[in-house]
């Protein structure tokens, strides 16, 4: 990729777990320096991610949100009130396939719907850290019959990173455009629909808030954030990014562990 750097830069639209917070999960205070800074210069500020709405609340008081919130990668869009903007789901006969090819490939199978998160084993992993990380629990379900139409989103898991990726080139190949498959972490599968993909992040907040692509950077460090580095004007990959995700931006900043979300802002922004 490797293109030079827009001549202006209106709003930056960061990813959230691995970029905008530490792998435990923490809203550092130079991270919201860095976004007052940014709104200081005039420079507005989004976030997008895998995450429900209710599992980004943690983020608009202390950094002041005031633009749309887009979860789900993009499934819905919600105000910083949580009222509803627009969504995008999945019908059931595309739930259904999508199921089934997460339990071929023995994932885990999480299902998220409106509000509601649905799963069938509470010991797999992750379930423990997903709830203290949405700030929710999720409803135990012994199927997913008579559950499927209209999911917000449908994830796979499983700590076996390769059968994980695995599943995702089967579900971008029998999905095709019927749905947008892509790791939001190592061990997470995110399926929704077509148009909920972080690229289509970067297209609606260029359209509801009259900031030309072109003038949104972008900042992410898994695969799914790839489709929004492409859409936006300057794309940053985080240190703990994987190569594939480092070789896709324009520039790459230290690890969310070592403040890359402020570096990045400062370095390649504001002094920018």
């Amino acid at each position: 990729m490797k293109r030079s750097r827009p001549a202006k830069i209106s709003l930056l639209l960061a990813d959230v777990d691995g970029t905008l917070v530490t792998h435990e999960k923490v809203l550092t205070d130079r991270a919201v320096a860095a976004v007052n800074a940014l709104r200081d210069a005039g420079i507005r500020f989004a976030v997008t991610s895998g995450r429900p709405p209710k599992g980004m609340g943690m983020l608009i008081e202390p950094l002041k949100i005031d633009t749309p919130i887009a979860a789900f990668n993009g499934g819905l869009f919600v105000n910083p009130d949580f009222s509803v903007i627009e969504g995008h789901t999945l019908p059931r006969n595309v739930g259904e396939v999508t199921v089934d090819l997460m339990q071929s490939h023995d994932l885990d199978v999480w299902l998220y719907k409106g509000s509601d998160w649905f799963i069938r084993d509470p010991k797999a992993p992750h379930v423990e850290r997903e709830e203290w990380t949405v700030k929710f629990p999720p409803t135990i379900v012994r199927s997913f019959d008579g559950l499927l139409g209209q999911d917000a989103k449908i994830v796979g898991v499983s700590d076996d990173l390769e059968r994980v990726k695995a599943c995702e080139a089967a579900c971008q190949q029998q999905l095709a455009r019927l749905a947008s498959a892509a790791r939001s972490q190592p061990y997470y599968l995110d399926v929704t629909h077509p148009a909920a993909n972080k690229g289509g992040v970067v297209d609606y907040l260029s359209r509801t808030l009259g900031i030309p692509a072109g003038e949104i950077a972008t900042i992410g460090d898994m695969p799914n954030d790839i489709l929004m580095f492409e859409k936006g004007g300057l794309a940053i990959a985080m240190g703990n990014g994987g190569p594939e995700v480092q070789d896709a931006a324009d520039v790459v900043t230290d690890s969310c562990d070592d403040e890359g979300f402020a570096n990045a802002v400062h370095n390649f922004i504001l002094r920018g």
